[in-house]
């Protein structure tokens, strides 16, 4: 199934985000905790792509078993940062060829040792051209992208962003999904504004329980997240008590979900970090909700 047509349907769902074994030798702990995830039956599951490709072909082997063997929808991760554009040629005819058409296209973090690299030369500098040649490869490509409600970390301002992700749209994009938030307003002054610009595909929000106190500093370094008062004061008051926190963090995304739900949301994908205990608490907190 396309995703489109999923994100059509005026039914409340849940999805579930995984992320592939960075080793062999934990292959097998991976599948088992995505074969539980893949067991509360959300309305699809993405697996991610590691940073440079580095796991990219347990990207593939983990979308093609969840489809296969669990019956779920798919959406898979591409990554083209500092790629060439025989590799990407490469990955896309893979794509195809194990029948996985629901795409996440999308740039990638650049690798640390190329932070400062002349990227004039590179086949693919932004989402976009990835977008374009997926499309160009296969009509059929159902493709995604990401979007930043705080704005991207390396955009001069939030109207120059816009104008990329319509860019982004206009060259194929059937879908985005954004990078977390603690803050459901922010969701909505985005929303309003990329409307307002023209870019009406689905947008799906993407929620991350913050399950420990760890997590936060990450979660800022990495996406530039603004953590409202209420969210900060969760962390202080249960973050060094690591059962509270979970339990906290749980409620929080919970009632994020919730909120986002009561707002004409009707598709939430969650950034369960491989795992199946945070995914089946935030459903069954859901449950009469998505009638599950």
């Amino acid at each position: 199934m396309k995703l489109t047509e999923l994100l059509r349907q005026p039914t409340l769902s849940l999805s579930f985000e995984v992320f592939p074994p960075k080793t062999e030798t934990s292959f097998e702990t991976v599948r088992t905790a995505v074969e539980e995830i893949a067991r509360l039956h959300p309305a699809f599951m993405s697996v991610t792509y590691g940073a440079g490709g580095g796991t990219s072909r347990y990207t593939l082997e983990l979308a093609q078993e969840i489809r296969a063997r669990n019956h779920v929808p798919t959406l898979a991760h591409l990554t083209c940062v500092s790629s060439t554009r025989e590799t990407v040629r490469e990955k896309i005819a893979a794509l195809r060829e194990a029948g996985i058409y629901n795409v996440m296209a999308l740039r990638g973090d650049i690798p640390e040792e190329l932070a400062d690299a002349d990227r004039s030369g590179w086949d693919y500098r932004h989402a976009v051209d990835l977008v374009a040649e997926l499309k160009a490869a296969d009509p059929d490509f159902c493709i995604g992208g990401a979007c930043y409600p705080e704005i991207h970390p390396e955009s001069p301002n939030q109207q120059e962003d816009i104008r990329r992700l319509k860019e982004k749209v206009e060259a194929g994009c059937e879908f985005l999904t954004t990078q977390m938030f603690f803050d459901n307003n922010l969701l909505y002054n985005f929303l309003y504004k990329i409307r307002e610009a023209g870019v009406t595909v689905p947008v799906i929000p993407g929620v991350m329980p913050i399950t420990n106190a760890n997590q936060v500093a990450r979660a800022v370094r990495l996406s530039g997240s603004f953590m409202p008062q209420r969210f900060k004061s969760l962390v202080d008051r249960f973050g060094s008590d690591p059962a509270a926190m979970k339990q906290a963090g749980i409620a929080y995304a919970t009632d994020q979900i919730i909120d986002l739900y009561a707002n004409g949301i009707t598709n939430v994908h969650v950034y369960s970090m491989n795992k199946p205990d945070v995914a089946a608490k935030i459903q069954a907190n859901l449950s009469d909700i998505l009638g599950k």
